[in-house]
């Protein structure tokens, strides 16, 4: 299936180009950003900011991203952060229970982590959930576990508008 929108060449944009030089392989998120050069230039260093070192464990973070991924069957976002996913030291298993909304093996704190993340990506509102990760983490915490969701939720809504899917043949 084509994307909703034609992709940006890199070829015609420098900066895209140097992303996808980064990265090493095409980025099809970026290349519909594209059409919107000054939101493609700030959008790196703000996810980076988000995803990044923070107060939040990598492995957290992860999970929380892919839970939202899953709730909004972002096909794409699924299959970029996967990678991504197993380098955190999230296992096949616990990647699959994430999928499938099973969160028995997770210790108390993903567990919260993850309900929450799914209740606010469906319902915008996560009184319950927000209570019980706030159980677990601290305030600074729970707003940068808050953020990338919002951040996932982004880019899903974005992959998933666009009809971006992934590249046949890439590595999940």
């Amino acid at each position: 299936m084509a994307t909703a929108v034609k992709l940006v060449d890199p070829n015609d944009n420098e900066l895209l180009a140097s992303l996808e030089s980064r990265g090493k392989q095409s980025n099809l998120f970026f290349r519909a950003m594209a059409h919107r050069p000054e939101v493609l230039k700030n959008f790196p260093p703000f996810y980076t900011a988000v995803v990044g070192p923070g107060s939040v464990a990598r492995r957290i973070k992860v999970l929380v991203y892919l839970a939202t991924s899953y709730a909004n069957r972002c096909p794409y976002c699924i299959s970029s952060n996967l990678p991504g996913a197993r380098k955190a030291g999230i296992t096949e298993e616990e990647l699959a229970a994430v999928g499938a909304e099973r969160n028995e093996i997770f210790p108390a704190e993903e567990r919260a982590a993850l309900n929450y993340a799914r209740e606010l990506t469906r319902t915008a509102n996560a009184p319950e959930t927000r209570a019980a990760l706030a159980a677990h983490f601290t305030d600074e915490q729970v707003v940068e576990i808050t953020l990338v969701i919002g951040l996932s939720n982004f880019t899903n809504r974005f992959n998933n508008g666009l009809q971006i899917l992934p590249e046949t043949g890439q590595s999940s």
